[in-house]
């Protein structure tokens, strides 16, 4: 792992991966509907947020040095939501949601603090410019049910995408922005790329799941996103 990594998972800082504007196809298999989508260039994190970083800002608090470059795991995607608007604050970047009194999440688009990617920013990142399911070798670039030994991992220890982005798939999956499909699932909201539980089947990059915004799981995390 490389040093700008260890700092990056070690400390409240966190360098991003500078995302260039592109295109991405997607697909919903459920309701077999095919799409393209723009994308305007931003910034994402090499890797899920860590226990370390989580802690640091939320507990203002050290955690175990075991679990320092582990990604943090049992939030929900209000958590998360929490965690993006305090470690803005703490940065001292514009908060990018509002949270009103009927519990109403609102996100101001022009903002320059962290936040959760969408769907389209996540699966254009995890592709990295492939065009297949997964952007290498599953063994290879993610930790799952196979050869995770029943667990999360630290985060980085295996090959990233060709943006320098770890842990894209497997390890543990990602919140992202979006509502799954308003009309069946109400406020459910998108997860992606897999985890250490998943078969190597969930461990794609059109893979999505969703849940309610208060569910929080041992294998469900994630990673931070800025607006440029």
């Amino acid at each position: 792992m490389s040093t700008s990594l260890q700092q990056h998972i070690e400390y409240p800082e966190y360098p991003m991966v500078s995302i260039p504007a592109g295109e991405v196809s997607l697909r919903d298999d459920r309701i077999k509907k095919a799409w393209s989508a723009q994308v305007h260039a931003f910034r994402l994190g090499p890797v899920p947020v860590t226990k370390a970083l989580y802690s640091s800002i939320i507990n203002k608090a050290d955690c175990h040095p075991d679990d320092t470059r582990v990604p943090i795991t049992e939030v929900s995607w209000l958590d998360a939501i929490a965690f993006c608007n305090l470690f803005s604050r703490h940065s001292g970047l514009q908060v990018c949601y509002e949270i009103t009194r009927d519990g109403e999440v609102i996100w101001n688009r022009d903002a320059t603090g962290y936040r959760l990617p969408t769907e389209v920013e996540w699966q254009y990142a995890c592709k990295a410019g492939t065009t297949g399911y997964r952007y290498g070798e599953l063994d290879a670039i993610a930790w799952y049910n196979e050869n995770s030994e029943g667990g999360v991992r630290e985060a980085g220890l295996k090959e990233p995408n060709a943006w320098g982005l770890y842990d894209m798939l497997g390890n543990v999956w990602e919140w992202c922005r979006d509502i799954y499909d308003a009309e069946v699932y109400g406020s459910y909201r998108v997860f992606r790329g897999g985890s250490w539980a998943e078969e190597a089947r969930g461990c794609g990059a059109t893979c999505r799941r969703r849940s309610h915004p208060t569910f929080r799981i041992d294998d469900l995390g994630f990673r931070l996103t800025r607006s440029v």
